[in-house]
């Protein structure tokens, strides 16, 4: 199934007359605050969001998967999810691949396809967190940290097929999660685990090509419960230094134990010049991969506040890979996706409305409420008009989710895929 324009610009017109008005008014109450609404749009526009292969599917728990109907059964049937998804919200213009779930058998077919929904490869992901299919050594006990130096080149080697594979699709990063750690107490030595899996990064990363990234991800539980080899963002951030210029650390708001200040990690990457990619979702208790901002709302404003600081005043960090990682346990998989991408540019928008000069004035002065009037006064402000002129502006749903309803898009995806489709590499 595919949108055209015509279909959306018929459920854009029932709510066009409301969202010009609610817009005019922002807009004029902007500008009295001394913020050029157009280049907010602009930003808005420009901001892409990375769907990853393996959240086209219903997610599952430890305990069971419960099947959603016409899910994507193919590499191909999920770069058409994510054009459905990116026709409607002009804001997933990308698509992350999980190997060996989505190895192509015909990278030119693969390409033009995902060329004719306009979506772009972006950072590919190895599997080394299970066995697979025909593999020599089990991953039971780790992979990069192994103690079987046959298991850790077998990992190695993996992860370097991974980079082959990326680099015929256009893709220029490599994202490393590692599931190594213990259980137990004296199941490992930490610093051999440690150094392991540092000499086995090296030997990915020297293989990358000159153009490429990594990005070392970070973990404090699960699946192990004891200890995770890449634990915090400390230790991924040592094993990118170590690997070099061309290593960096990926944060997942999810992988952080509770009541973590992600903002101020995010602020101290940045300023080394460390913060290579984000992954979105939101918790509540642990890793519970939810949809963007269900949760903690003004957690993902603050995050958003601290990332836009950055982009505006670290050209020393890359302007970094955004992508969501969540599981979609009882929603619908694209409805999900779409209210984490509304979600994610909420949080920016509000973020870009911040008046950083006079924030940064009341600091200076040790004004705590000015501070804090200045945060919630963005925080409060009701964006959605301003993002949807940016969809509208880029060829968008006016209301994703209600277009998305409208036009039947599950239904029609049921009639072409029939109800029992599941989702390759779930």
């Amino acid at each position: 199934m595919r949108i055209d324009k015509g279909q959306l610009g018929d459920t854009n017109k029932k709510g066009i007359t409301e969202h010009n008005e609610r817009y005019d008014f922002l807009a004029y109450t902007l500008l009295k605050k001394g913020k050029d609404v157009n280049v907010i749009i602009e930003k808005l526009q420009d901001f892409q969001v990375a769907i990853p292969s393996w959240a086209l599917g219903a997610g599952g728990t430890r305990f069971g998967r419960f099947g959603f109907q016409g899910e994507p059964s193919s590499l191909e049937l999920k770069i058409d999810d994510v054009g459905l998804i990116h026709s409607l919200t002009q804001s997933a213009g990308a698509i992350s691949l999980h190997i060996p779930w989505d190895v192509p058998t015909d990278y030119n077919a693969i390409k033009d396809l995902a060329n004719s929904h306009n979506i772009l490869f972006d950072a590919v992901n190895s599997n080394t967190f299970q066995n697979q299919k025909n593999s020599k050594e089990s991953y039971k006990f780790g992979s990069l940290s192994n103690t079987s130096k046959a298991a850790r080149e077998q990992a190695v080697a993996h992860n370097i097929e991974v980079v082959k594979i990326g680099e015929k699709l256009g893709s220029k990063s490599l994202t490393v999660w590692l599931a190594d750690g213990s259980n137990f107490p004296g199941q490992t030595n930490f610093q051999s685990a440690l150094q392991n899996t540092e000499d086995s990064l090296k030997d990915i990363y020297k293989t990358l090509p000159e153009d490429w990234k990594m990005f070392i991800e970070y973990k404090p539980y699960e699946p192990n419960f004891y200890s995770t080899v890449i634990q915090d963002w400390g230790t991924s951030f040592m094993l990118a230094n170590a690997c070099g210029e061309k290593a960096y650390t990926l944060v997942d708001l999810g992988h952080h134990l509770p009541n973590t200040n992600i903002e101020q990690i995010v602020s101290t990457l940045m300023l080394k010049g460390k913060l290579g990619g984000f992954h979105f979702n939101d918790s509540k208790y642990g890793d519970d991969d939810l949809t963007v901002g269900s949760i903690k709302p003004y957690a993902l404003f603050l995050i958003f506040n601290a990332l836009v600081y950055g982009m505006e005043n670290n050209p020393q960090n890359p302007y970094p890979a955004w992508m969501i990682d969540a599981s979609h346990n009882i929603k619908d998989p694209l409805e999900d996706l779409i209210q984490s991408l509304e979600a994610i540019q909420e949080a920016h928008a509000k973020a870009l409305l911040v008046d950083q000069e006079l924030l940064a004035k009341a600091q200076l002065n040790h004004d705590v409420v000015k501070c804090q009037e200045i945060l919630q006064d963005a925080y409060r402000t009701d964006v959605r008009p301003l993002l949807q002129k940016a969809r509208l502006n880029s060829g968008g749903a006016l209301n994703p989710i209600n277009a998305y309803r409208s036009l039947k898009v599950r239904e029609n995806l049921i009639k072409e895929r029939g109800a029992n489709s599941v989702a390759s590499g779930l």
